[in-house]
């Protein structure tokens, strides 16, 4: 993963500092039409996205689960999460997995249609759609 950034980090806008990242990844969330909480930012050290390329990164102190309770899932944030983001949709995501019954489950696509429900894709193909609103910031 590590070499995945530096081969994107040089054209980059690179953010450090925790309050920093939050509004900046919240900003680019918003720029592609995704919900402002579909990645928890707790603990983050750097965010960093090329726009020329469409790759973005967060990097956080350690791996995290959080628990999107509007649809009872709990879901795991590596210390690295990286993806492609286009309008409405995240591609070759990496360091995020959902928990399925008893195993955890690798997360590789999320895309969203109209009308406001989230498609979140598996690298085999299987998927689970949710509405958006389940993802939006908790206060």
């Amino acid at each position: 993963m590590a070499s995945q950034i530096r081969s994107h980090r040089e054209d980059a806008q690179v953010y450090t500092g925790e309050d920093l990242c939050k509004e900046k990844a919240k900003e680019v969330l918003a720029k592609f039409s995704l919900p402002k909480g579909l990645i928890p930012m707790t603990d983050v050290t750097e965010v960093g996205h090329n726009s020329s390329t469409g790759f973005v990164w967060v990097r956080r102190k350690k791996k995290t689960n959080h628990i999107f309770r509007a649809i009872g899932r709990n879901v795991s944030y590596d210390s690295e999460v990286t993806a492609l983001v286009e309008d409405r949709r995240m591609r070759n995501l990496t360091g995020v997995k959902s928990k399925e019954l008893l195993i955890w489950v690798t997360i590789s696509d999320i895309s969203m249609d109209g009308s406001g429900k989230i498609t979140f894709a598996t690298p085999s193909g299987l998927s689970r759609t949710f509405p958006a609103t389940a993802f939006e910031e908790e206060e």
